[in-house]
């Protein structure tokens, strides 16, 4: 002792050595709580990514009541699936194209891809066989083998196209529905993150504010919301949500949000900019459908007015002249 003693700097050690074992004694024991900690942070949010999904099915009304009667048993997509299978079209299920364009329709689950490539292969044949069975059995005039069964062959080419065609007209009624309430959700948007409230925060309350004027877009901003929660990289929620809906306009948004996340750049003003753009850009939808409309309503003015008003004004004189 009296060798450490005579050392200058022989306290100094001992004080070192003793906070580094202190620190690690310390960290021993409160190692499981912090575990415990970022274990119940996860469950939390699981457990708020499913309030969010319970809450927005519950919102949905009688419309997504009907989506729930009508989802397919297991059984019924794994005949789906075989079928599929054996013409050879396993691969497209997991086609990253075809997912996408189901996802800008509102269809994300797994099933949607099976169901749609059964109807595709499904619908030429069903189409082909009805257009036999009217020409041979329904039919009154003279069966023509060759005309009847070429114009049998077009309709089975036309149920080929049906379901693609039916998937594009559903994905611009949704897009069309979300445009409708993308200003109002961004200014929401506007409004929370001048407030203060992070951009979870603001994407919470905006997907449940907007969800009375568009389910679609308060379901797509729940799920963006949830996604960069559990997420690591915050722009890859971002980019999901510009891909899922498929709009210039959430295009822009994820783009102004993502270079703020990178390089710190205020969000609200841009955020502002970017809703005076969106709200100049549906005036401007509305101004065009405005300008469009006389040039609309000229054929049913001649098929519907003209007649009526030739009778009423020729219909009396003819009257007359007859008595």
């Amino acid at each position: 002792m009296d060798f450490f003693s005579s050392l200058p700097s022989a306290q100094a050690v001992y004080a070192v050595v003793l906070a580094g074992v202190a620190t690690f004694l310390l960290w021993i024991a409160f190692f499981p709580a912090q575990i415990g900690g970022v274990n119940k942070r996860l469950k939390s949010i699981n457990a708020r990514r499913e309030a969010l999904k319970q809450h927005h099915q519950i919102d949905g009304g009688k419309r997504k009541g009907k989506k729930r009667r009508g989802q397919l048993d297991e059984g019924t997509v794994r005949v789906m699936r075989n079928t599929v299978e054996k013409f050879r079209m396993d691969e497209l299920l997991n086609n990253t194209e075809l997912r996408q364009k189901l996802s800008q329709a509102g269809y994300r689950g797994q099933k949607a891809p099976i169901v749609f490539l059964f109807f595709r292969i499904v619908m030429p044949f069903l189409l082909f066989c009805a257009a036999l069975l009217y020409y041979s059995v329904i039919f009154k005039g003279e069966f023509q083998p060759a005309r009847h069964g070429m114009i049998s062959v077009v309709v089975a080419v036309v149920g080929y196209a049906l379901p693609s065609i039916w998937l594009t007209n559903v994905t611009q009624k949704r897009q069309v529905n979300m445009q409708r309430a993308f200003p109002d959700a961004l200014d929401l948007m506007v409004i929370c993150v001048e407030a203060g409230m992070s951009i979870e925060k603001s994407f919470q309350w905006v997907s449940e504010e907007i969800a009375a004027q568009s389910q679609d877009l308060a379901e797509e901003v729940a799920l963006t919301c949830a996604e960069l929660s559990y997420l690591g990289d915050r722009s890859k929620a971002y980019e999901n949500f510009a891909t899922r809906t498929g709009m210039p306009q959430i295009k822009a948004l994820t783009g102004t949000l993502i270079q703020a996340e990178r390089y710190g750049t205020p969000v609200g003003s841009a955020l502002r900019v970017l809703s005076d753009e969106s709200r100049s850009e549906r005036m401007s939808v509305a101004e065009r459908k405005a300008a469009s409309l006389p040039a609309k309503l000229t054929v049913p003015m001649i098929i519907f007015f003209l007649p009526v008003l030739f009778i009423v004004i020729i219909g009396p004189a003819y009257l007359q002249f007859q008595l």
